[in-house]
C-alpha cells in the first residue's frame, strides 16, 4: 500500500521560510518522478516543483523559481521542498505526489499517488 505523508507546514510571516517533507512508504522515491503541488481555497490544484526519477532534472513553476528548492533523500525515502522568501500568495495546502510514468511532467492528472497535504499559511 502506497502512502505519501507530508509534514512541515505551518504559519509563517512574509519573507520567512519553511521546509516541507514527504515521507513515502510502499514505493521507492528514486523509482518515480516526484512532485509538489498546491491548492488554495477556490482554486485548482497547481504545479509547484518536480524532480525526475533520475534526480538529474528539476523543474519549477515560474511563481516559485529562485525561492523554492526540491530535493530527494534516497536514504530516508523522502522528498523535501525548501521554501524561502515566502509570500502571502504562497498560502495553500501543499501536496506531494508520485508519477510512475515515463514522461517527466508537471501535469496534475498524470501523477498516480498523492498525499493528504499540509497547510502553509503566509501572513502579510
Amino acid at each position: 500500500q502506497v502512502q505519501l505523508v507530508e509534514s512541515g507546514g505551518g504559519l509563517v510571516q512574509t519573507g520567512g521560510s519553511l521546509r516541507l517533507s514527504c515521507a513515502a512508504s510502499g514505493l521507492t522515491v528514486r523509482n518515480y518522478h516526484m512532485g509538489w503541488f498546491r491548492q488554495a481555497p477556490g482554486k485548482e490544484r497547481e504545479f509547484v516543483a518536480a524532480i525526475s526519477q533520475s534526480g538529474g532534472d528539476t523543474v519549477y513553476a515560474n511563481s516559485v523559481k529562485g525561492r523554492f528548492t526540491i530535493a530527494r533523500d534516497n536514504a530516508k525515502n523522502t522528498i523535501d521542498l525548501q521554501m524561502n522568501s515566502l509570500k502571502p500568495e504562497d498560502t495553500a495546502a501543499y501536496y506531494c505526489a508520485a508519477d510512475a510514468g515515463y514522461i517527466f511532467t508537471q501535469r496534475v492528472s498524470l501523477y498516480d499517488y498523492w498525499g493528504q497535504g499540509t497547510q502553509v499559511t503566509v501572513s502579510s
